[in-house]
């Protein structure tokens, strides 16, 4: 493994605690000034790594992303393929905010209502990491058809869209209804999925 420079760990503590502010505030809450004070630098230190502010919320956006991919989507790959991995990256997701010791909510769900109707590079960023994700998920629900745990007519873009669908309504029960079943709400919500998408059960309808 490469030993990183200074400069980049520098760089990746400054992203941190970038992050960890968007939690809490969403990420136009970040600038130059507050994270300076934040890390303990000066402004034009960290102007230095990040040469303007729109630079600094594409950079922490990208960072948040790799954490995500870190704690929820590389982990569940050492599952047996099919409705245990997929399963697997649920249990992630649910989790990975709070297993980062961040407070606050999901910085890149909440940044979908940041920037959805801001076009510009920022959204852009935003649109790469769930483009991704959502390719990642399809690709996952495809080896359940292929393990034969899914029907063979399932429509992945459905399931996919329905998926997202709990795992948003599960941050809108925690965060801002303060909801203290919302994950077993959201675990019940996925089971019913995962029945609903079974062979049987379509040759049922």
């Amino acid at each position: 493994m490469a030993v990183m420079s200074k400069g980049e760990r520098t760089r990746n503590t400054i992203l941190d605690a970038a992050v960890a502010l968007a939690c809490v505030g969403g990420f136009e809450s970040l600038s130059i000034g507050s994270l300076a004070d934040r890390v303990g630098m000066s402004k034009s230190g960290l102007f230095g790594h990040f040469g303007s502010r729109e630079e600094l919320q594409i950079a922490a956006i990208e960072a948040a992303a790799e954490r995500f991919a870190e704690l929820v989507f590389r982990p569940a790959l050492e599952a047996p393929r099919g409705v245990a991995r997929l399963t697997a990256m649920i249990d992630n997701w649910l989790t990975w905010v709070e297993r980062c010791g961040w407070d606050g909510g999901c910085p890149l769900e909440g940044a979908i209502h940041e920037f959805d109707d801001r076009p510009g590079p920022v959204r852009e960023a935003v649109v790469k990491h769930f483009s991704r994700l959502e390719r990642e998920l399809a690709r996952m629900i495809r080896l359940c058809v292929d393990t034969g745990e899914f029907a063979g007519n399932l429509d992945v873009d459905l399931f996919v869209f329905r998926l997202m669908g709990v795992v948003m309504a599960f941050h809108y029960r925690r965060r801002l209804m303060g909801g203290s079943r919302a994950e077993a709400v959201t675990r019940a919500a996925f089971a019913l999925l995962i029945k609903e998408s079974a062979p049987q059960a379509r040759f049922n309808q």
